[in-house]
């Protein structure tokens, strides 16, 4: 089952959402607080599954905010925030990187198709594959070299993600397989989330899967270190994601009823939060936030 917010209001500009894909390092938003990354030596960590450095995972059950649609100061009591790419990481907070990792931003398609046109997953007329809820085209994970490419590319945001300060980072759309009309697999997206995850913990970074609960326990086997849940309140998939990550769950719901049976069934072991469906910044037009 798919559950995800609409992708418009997630970015920043096409412009940083372009020259990000070219060269990340310098493509960094000014929007989010200023300071620099907190010290968190004491904090759990783990090793890479090929033995790379040590990268720090999340508490189960902290204050967390979802604030992928722009940047503000976190509210009282959060210890976690997942911001975009493109956007700073808060200080004093553990800070969670979002990258579209299985599909193109919209913004981001002529891109693709001017620098990596192979990589674009098609039909058999050569059009490309289109998630038409969220206007982004699906990437090619169906072959071994596409997804080395790939991984290149989303790999060069990964170790933006960790120049930037960030401590984790989660790759969405490990479910685009979905929405593919038969031509990817499952475990294509799985090929390419280890790949990810390889990457993410070389660069220092804890990694999580977003949505496809279905995947959970496959997810922490190839690598992932916590989830990032939409709705899992709402469509009773919570369960899936706290036993194959140890309760290192971040819920995200949208209504108020999901709130409340993501609160009364794991409240005290996992982050959940409500937030509007188009995650405005505070202060905006529409922003809802609440907690158990």
């Amino acid at each position: 089952m798919v559950h995800r917010v609409p992708r418009a209001l997630r970015r920043a500009s096409a412009v940083a959402a372009l020259c990000g894909a070219l060269a990340v390092g310098g493509c960094t938003a000014s929007d989010g607080e200023d300071g620099a990354a907190p010290d968190r030596s004491t904090a759990p960590s783990a090793t890479g599954p090929g033995g790379e450095a040590k990268v720090e995972l999340p508490e189960p059950g902290i204050g967390f905010d979802y604030q992928i649609g722009g940047a503000y100061p976190p509210p009282g009591g959060v210890e976690a925030v997942s911001r975009d790419r493109t956007a700073k990481p808060a200080p004093d907070v553990y800070n969670v990187c979002y990258v579209n990792a299985f599909q193109a931003q919209p913004d981001a398609a002529d891109w693709w198709e001017e620098h990596a046109p192979d990589l674009v997953l098609r039909d058999d007329d050569g059009t490309p594959v289109v998630d038409r809820d969220w206007d982004e085209i699906l990437l090619d994970t169906s072959t071994a070299a596409k997804r080395e490419q790939l991984a290149g590319i989303v790999g060069k945001w990964i170790d933006g993600c960790a120049d930037a300060g960030y401590q984790a980072v989660e790759a969405d759309n490990l479910d685009s397989n979905e929405r593919s009309d038969g031509l990817l697999t499952a475990d294509d997206n799985v090929a390419f989330g280890k790949l990810l995850a390889a990457r993410a913990h070389a660069a220092g970074l804890a990694i999580g899967q977003k949505n496809a609960a279905s995947l959970a326990r496959q997810g922490r086997e190839l690598g992932f270190d916590f989830a990032v849940a939409e709705e899992c309140g709402q469509y009773d998939e919570c369960g899936e994601y706290a036993d194959a990550y140890d309760d290192r769950v971040f819920v995200i719901e949208y209504r108020a009823d999901g709130l409340a049976a993501a609160c009364a069934q794991w409240g005290d072991r996992l982050a959940v939060v409500l937030r509007d469906l188009d995650v405005v910044p505070q202060g905006e037009s529409g922003y809802r936030r609440r907690t158990c």
